[in-house]
C-alpha cells in the first residue's frame, strides 16, 4: 500500500446526502478483483447520462475538478452493502481523502484498509469546506495527516482527529498483509521450531 504523503488539492464538493456504496460504483461494474480500471467507474450513474454521456453538471466532470484527490462529501458517506470495490474506485480514480460529517461503519474501515483517509468534520465545518471549494482551481487545501490539520484555501487550519493505529498504518503503508508482514521474523521462528518439535509434519507435507 503507497504510504500516505501530504495531499495538496482542490477539494470536490458531493452536496449530496446518503451517497451510498452503489452510487460510488454500480454492482454491474464489479466483475473483477482487481483494484486498477475501477476509477471510471466513479460515480458512474451519477456523473453520466442515461447515453453514456458525462454530465457537465456533475462535479467530477467540471474541469476544475476532474484531477481532485480530496472529496468533501455530505452525511452518511457510504452508506448500503458492504464492498470494497468502492475505496479501490475512489483511490483509483485518484481520491486519497474524503471529508464528510459521517460515514458508514463497514465504508469506513475498508477505506482506511486500502489507503484513504477519512476525516469526520460537524456539519457546518464541512459546508464551510464546501463554500471554499467553489472558488475552483484557485482553492487549494492541504491535508496534514502527521500534524492532522486541513489548510484552507485562506490559510485557516483545521484540526481533525484520527485513531493513532489507523495514521500509523496510512503514514507507513501498512495494509493488512503488511502488518502480517513486520512479524515475519517471529512467525518463520515459531514455523521453525514447531516443525522441528514435530518433524512428521514436515515429512508428511513432501512425502
Amino acid at each position: 500500500m503507497e504510504k500516505f504523503k501530504t495531499v495538496e488539492s482542490v477539494g470536490a464538493a458531493l452536496r449530496i446526502t446518503n451517497v451510498d456504496t452503489d452510487q460510488i460504483i454500480p454492482a454491474r461494474f464489479m466483475k473483477t478483483i482487481k483494484r486498477e480500471g475501477l476509477g471510471r467507474h466513479l460515480f458512474h450513474d451519477l456523473r453520466h447520462n442515461a447515453d453514456g454521456s458525462e454530465k457537465p453538471d456533475f462535479v467530477l466532470v467540471k474541469p476544475a475538478f476532474k484531477d481532485a484527490k480530496v472529496l468533501i462529501a455530505d452525511d452518511n458517506f457510504g452508506c448500503g452493502s458492504s464492498r470494497e470495490h468502492a475505496p479501490w474506485a475512489l483511490s483509483d480514480y485518484g481520491i486519497r481523502v474524503v471529508i464528510a460529517p459521517s460515514f458508514a461503519d463497514i465504508f469506513f474501515n475498508n477505506a482506511f484498509k486500502n489507503g484513504l483517509l477519512l476525516i469526520k468534520l460537524p456539519e457546518e465545518t464541512v459546508h464551510a469546506l464546501m463554500d471554499d471549494s467553489e472558488q475552483g482551481a484557485n482553492a487549494t487545501f492541504t491535508i496534514d495527516l502527521e500534524a492532522q490539520e486541513i489548510t484552507r484555501p485562506n490559510g485557516e487550519k483545521v484540526a481533525f482527529e484520527v485513531d493513532p493505529f489507523r495514521k500509523h498504518c496510512l503514514l507507513e503503508g501498512l495494509d493488512d498483509i503488511g502488518l502480517t508482514l513486520q512479524k515475519k521474523a517471529s512467525i518463520d521462528s515459531f514455523e521453525d521450531k514447531h516443525l522441528a518439535d514435530m518433524p512428521w509434519l514436515s515429512k508428511s507435507a513432501t512425502g
